[in-house]
């Protein structure tokens, strides 16, 4: 696919995620949550795990991206989810 649908920031340990989106044109960057090196401006939406949304202030929605919390949901579900914002 070459038309990227835009730049998402996936947590690491949703690799299965990471990979499905990235193969249906969207450009993926991977973060460690313990770790985070991550300037929530430069993506279009961040995708989570459930664990890590308030120890990092996702929950600030003064954000310019979209935050999904990936918890329960597959990989289709998360596209879904990009897809309708």
């Amino acid at each position: 696919m070459t038309n990227k649908k835009g730049k998402i920031a996936v947590e690491q340990n949703l690799a299965p995620v990471a990979d499905y989106l990235a193969q249906q044109g969207y450009t993926v960057e991977k973060f460690n949550a313990s770790n985070m090196q991550l300037n929530k401006k430069d993506f279009d939406a961040l995708v989570i795990s459930g664990g890590s949304e308030n120890f990092l202030g996702f929950e600030n929605r003064t954000a310019t991206a979209n935050i999904i919390n990936a918890s329960g949901l597959s990989p289709e579900d998360v596209a879904r989810r990009l897809e309708s914002r």
